[in-house]
């Protein structure tokens, strides 16, 4: 494994952003539209806004840069009143993922934490939690009322932490309760997942699984499935309940065996073999996603054959995108990751650079980058 060209690809993100910054100040962007990141192309949902500010505190993270923490701060600030946003599932991407817990982590390093940051993520975590569907046991996405979206398990892990540090069981066993219903009804028994579960409003019957972004109703989207992986293992983390931990390795296993040596996914794993949605489209933020996932599998796995495999194509897969997909090379491309997939129904950011993609590369470059000196102690 190459630290040379991790590092050469984190400097790189690095003037990316920079580069974002001075070209467009205070903006918050989604998907490029031929590498630009300014265009008028529908945001669909505004649930990316954390991702930004998120790479910015990854940076001062890894540098100590005191620039990084000031741009971190600006551009974190103005989202906190969307702790009280009803309206979007996403807010553990925007508070516990992205900004406040980061800021909030900040500060404990700097010895001087700042509890009211804590409270923002904590507040975050309360208002997600107001999506309940109590009839049918989980959280609703922002499709509606009878919809749950497998992306969810990357925020239902802010009402956990909501939940612990206020000793709040009542918050705990909802976040429980979520957690339960996606397993049983988006989950398949190979490590599969829907990307959305329909439930009847009224009685709370599981009635179908469907999808939004994925080839078919009872297809493997590509992005879903690094999203359970990921979701389930950190659920695992904040709760230690071995039952989520099984079910980020039945995904994470589905992931290995279907990906090939190199770990990067297709945008469908059941999409056809030709045509506008091929199999040969890549998405390379399905595979950030679960490589930084990955990673944290490597730690929590309770096998060696086990943690060595995670953490493998974790590196592999970060090694990859490192080399072959960034948008250096042409003066005009404005991303960091190419290849990403925003809805490729709707013709959203298809194989561009997509915020999530950005952000969770620099996660997962940040690991790898951890790793890779742990191993040269």
């Amino acid at each position: 494994m190459s630290s040379s060209l991790i590092d050469h690809a984190f400097e790189f993100a690095q003037y990316q952003v920079r580069a974002l910054v001075e070209r467009d100040p205070d903006f918050y962007p989604l998907y490029t539209e031929k590498g630009k990141w300014r265009h008028s192309k529908p945001a669909w949902t505004r649930w990316c806004d954390g991702f930004l500010p998120g790479m910015m505190w990854i940076f001062h993270e890894e540098t100590g840069e005191q620039e990084w923490r000031e741009l971190a701060e600006r551009y974190s600030r103005p989202l906190e009143p969307r702790k009280d946003d009803r309206e979007v599932h996403d807010l553990g991407f925007i508070f516990y993922h992205g900004t406040y817990k980061r800021w909030y982590e900040a500060t404990l390093r700097d010895g001087s934490p700042d509890e009211s940051l804590n409270d923002v993520v904590i507040h975050a975590g309360q208002t997600l939690a107001l999506r309940f569907n109590e009839a049918a046991g989980c959280l609703r996405s922002f499709h509606g009322e009878n919809s749950n979206f497998i992306d969810i398990m990357m925020n239902v892990g802010i009402i956990f932490y909501a939940a612990i540090a206020t000793a709040d069981i009542t918050l705990l066993e909802l976040a429980y309760k979520h957690c339960n219903v996606t397993r049983r009804t988006l989950v398949r028994g190979d490590g599969s997942t829907a990307h959305e579960g329909i439930f009847d409003t009224n009685s709370g019957e599981f009635l179908k699984q469907t999808t939004q972004q994925g080839f078919r109703g009872d297809s493997c989207w590509s992005r879903g499935l690094a999203w359970s992986l990921y979701g389930f293992g950190t659920v695992y983390e904040l709760t230690r309940d071995p039952t989520w931990l099984e079910v980020a390795m039945l995904n994470a296993d589905f992931w290995l065996s279907h990906t090939d040596e190199f770990g990067i996914a297709p945008w469908d794993f059941d999409a056809p073999p030709d045509g506008r949605l091929s199999i040969d489209q890549v998405d390379t933020s399905a595979s950030a996603i679960a490589a930084s996932g990955l990673f944290d599998l490597a730690r929590l796995a309770p096998t060696v054959a086990q943690r060595q495999a995670y953490r493998d194509r974790a590196l592999i897969t970060v090694e990859t995108l490192a080399d072959e997909f960034l948008g250096e090379g042409d003066d005009a491309w404005e991303g960091i990751l190419r290849g990403g997939v925003y809805h490729i129904h709707k013709d959203l950011g298809v194989d561009e650079s997509v915020m999530w993609g950005e952000f969770f590369f620099v996660e997962a470059l940040q690991k790898a980058r951890h790793l890779l000196m742990s191993d040269m102690l």
